[in-house]
């Protein structure tokens, strides 16, 4: 336990004194403390104890434990041995109350973690995100792309103000012309009709291009411009177009009356736009 200093000590006793003198009449002033009497101080060199402190007085006020008297004398004797004054020796001997432990905050997994640990940085800073190539739709592509759709319009407007659409007469449906050719941009398809069945020329062969060219995006990731670095997609386009041109060039310059296979430096030329 704590010792209880010496001004404490003589506080208490001259009290004590002052409530014994009113009992007494009030006439005599309370003694000082170290003068004769009863009531000699608990700090004097003597040792007495005072009549109040160690219980055997008249006295009614609060009675100090006969321990902690012992303890605060054997103090004062030690500090006196040392040349040290009994109020610093009580003050020195006192030990300093313990201070409450921090409570320790743990993670689920009973480890100890720090705040920032544990929270995403972009949520408590400002995190400046790293540069790229990549732009908004809106307004980056779409401006350009609005900006091409009119220049376009504009051509193709002023090109139909000079030239003329290469119409033919009036079809007469009492008359078939021979040989009957699709538009050129589906020449590639009526040639697929002479060689397979419709199903498969309309239907299978079209649909198995189109699926690959969807697919294409996803099956080449790589992200490079450089066409040495995208030789499976530059091939896969190059295939597509290659088949679907040829298909064009036969059936536009080698097919003559009854749709058969001639030579255009023979037979002639028979393609009209």
């Amino acid at each position: 336990m704590a010792e209880i200093p010496e001004h404490l000590l003589k506080r208490a006793q001259e009290a004590r004194q002052r409530a014994q003198a009113q009992k007494g009449g009030g006439s005599s002033a309370p003694e000082a403390p170290g003068q004769g009497g009863g009531g000699s101080d608990a700090s004097e060199a003597s040792g007495s104890e005072p009549s109040g402190v160690s219980g055997q007085g008249g006295s009614s006020g609060p009675k100090i434990p006969e321990h902690l008297l012992d303890r605060s004398r054997s103090a004062r004797e030690q500090a006196g041995a040392g040349g040290a004054a009994p109020a610093e020796a009580a003050v020195a001997t006192a030990p300093m109350p313990a201070a409450p432990a921090q409570p320790v905050h743990t993670g689920p997994g009973g480890g100890t973690q720090r705040l920032l640990t544990v929270v995403k940085s972009g949520s408590i800073q400002d995190v400046k995100a790293t540069p790229t190539d990549k732009v908004h739709v809106w307004p980056h592509l779409l401006v350009v792309e609005f900006v091409a759709a009119l220049l376009v319009t504009a051509f193709t407007l002023i090109f139909s103000i000079f030239v003329n659409a290469p119409l033919l007469e009036l079809a007469n449906v009492n008359e078939t012309p021979n040989p009957s050719k699709a538009p050129w941009y589906f020449l590639g398809l009526q040639e697929l009709l002479t060689m397979f069945h419709p199903m498969v020329a309309g239907v299978t062969i079209p649909g198995i291009g189109l699926f690959l060219l969807i697919l294409a995006p996803y099956m080449d990731r790589n992200p490079s411009k450089k066409p040495e670095d995208r030789k499976f997609a530059i091939s896969l386009m190059t295939l597509h177009l290659m088949f679907w041109a040829i298909l064009v060039l036969i059936g536009s310059f080698f097919r003559g009356p009854g749709f058969n296979f001639v030579f255009p430096w023979v037979d002639g030329l028979f393609f009209e736009l």
